[in-house]
């Protein structure tokens, strides 16, 4: 009977790939090339001696994150699920190293190698959600004993977690947080064990926001700008000025003013406030639209997967690109405080658009083994 129902399923899985999620990653991904080069390339004169420095860098980054999403599509991901373990190592040792490179903005996240930096949270948090659907989908795995799930995880999530605190990269723990709780939901696991591992994140989230004391006038300078806008901080009044200054269309590519000194970091966190004054809000709303497709074809692989282990990995990256994207856009709607958290796609930063692209890459490699109704 097994074999019979192995059968039928693999004759009901189909073998193409889901063009309507490329169209989409690749739109923005050029799009994003473009909102780059328009909000940094003055900066790039004034500090580097030249318009395409930033530009110049992501570019090279667009072509390297194209290359790893196909090689990624093209592989067999399942039988590479054992490796997200030696990985998760590796991505540790990385996270340990950071600490030996010099700091950026008081900040030791980068690992630097020579004219190129890498960000190793954000690799560990595309291994653990493949690590988490390999382990997870284990049938021997007893998800309603908590010891099962507390050894397996805790040491290893926990460490790469703690050392992301230290750096300090409080969004990225949030972040990577939420996508572990998530997806410990979704492998069955009991709502109050996901409260008691829950639990002590939240404390030590708590005692680092008030440990770093950028952090917590970070909370409660947002807390003033919801109350009055007027009190808040400049990033804050930068971005709603910037982002209402762009009316319905926009000042149009490459006219916006804002980025002129004014908006903090227009290339990289305030991206999004920066392509509305350009574009304006038709424009953030095709942008939206996009985003909001690549989210509903991320559902619709991970409903289709013939097995548990595609359901979480493709649940997994489905889930941390719709957090990532709340967030930041969140965070320049003054809706939460500034997290330092990229927009996918868009930000400047080889990092986060490698991890997106192969993230991306793996939804389109699940896509060829969807099952049909």
């Amino acid at each position: 009977m097994g074999r019979a129902r192995v059968k039928r399923l693999r004759a009901r899985v189909k073998q193409r790939f889901d063009e309507g999620l490329l169209f989409s990653y690749l739109a923005l991904l050029a799009f994003g090339l473009v909102m780059v080069y328009s909000t940094s390339s003055i900066m790039a004169a004034g500090r580097f001696g030249s318009h395409l420095y930033f530009i110049r860098n992501q570019a090279m980054w667009a072509v390297i994150s194209l290359i790893a999403m196909y090689v990624i599509y093209k592989l067999d991901l399942r039988k590479l699920a054992a490796l997200s373990v030696p990985a998760l190592f590796v991505t540790l040792i990385m996270l340990l190293v950071v600490f030996a490179m010099p700091a950026r903005n008081g900040s030791h996240r980068w690992l630097i190698l020579g004219p190129v930096s890498i960000q190793p949270s954000e690799l560990f948090k595309l291994i653990t959600i493949y690590y988490l659907a390999f382990s997870l989908s284990n049938p021997k795995r007893d998800l309603t004993d908590i010891k099962q799930l507390l050894i397996p995880y805790a040491p290893l999530i926990g460490t790469g977690l703690g050392l992301i605190i230290l750096e300090p990269n409080l969004g990225m723990v949030i972040l990577i947080t939420l996508t572990v709780l998530g997806m410990f939901f979704l492998a069955g696991m009991r709502l109050k064990h996901i409260v008691t591992a829950a639990a002590p994140l939240i404390g030590v989230a708590s005692i680092v926001v008030f440990a770093f004391g950028y952090k917590r006038d970070r909370i409660l300078s947002h807390i003033d700008a919801i109350i009055d806008p007027l009190q808040g901080s400049y990033h804050v009044k930068q971005s709603a000025l910037t982002l209402g200054s762009g009316g319905w269309l926009g000042t149009g590519l490459g006219e916006g003013r804002q980025k002129l000194f004014f908006l903090p970091y227009p290339h990289t966190d305030f991206v999004f406030s920066a392509t509305g004054e350009e574009i304006g809000l038709i424009g953030l709303c095709v942008i939206l639209a996009l985003f909001f497709f690549i989210l509903y074809r991320g559902i619709k692989i991970a409903s289709s997967q013939p097995d548990k282990f595609g359901f979480l990995l493709a649940f997994g990256i489905t889930w941390t690109l719709f957090i990532n994207i709340a967030v930041n856009i969140g965070v320049v709607t003054v809706i939460l405080p500034v997290t330092g958290l990229p927009l996918p796609l868009l930000s400047y930063g080889g990092s986060s658009l490698l991890v997106s692209s192969v993230a991306i890459g793996i939804l389109l490699n699940l896509s060829k083994r969807t099952v049909t109704p």
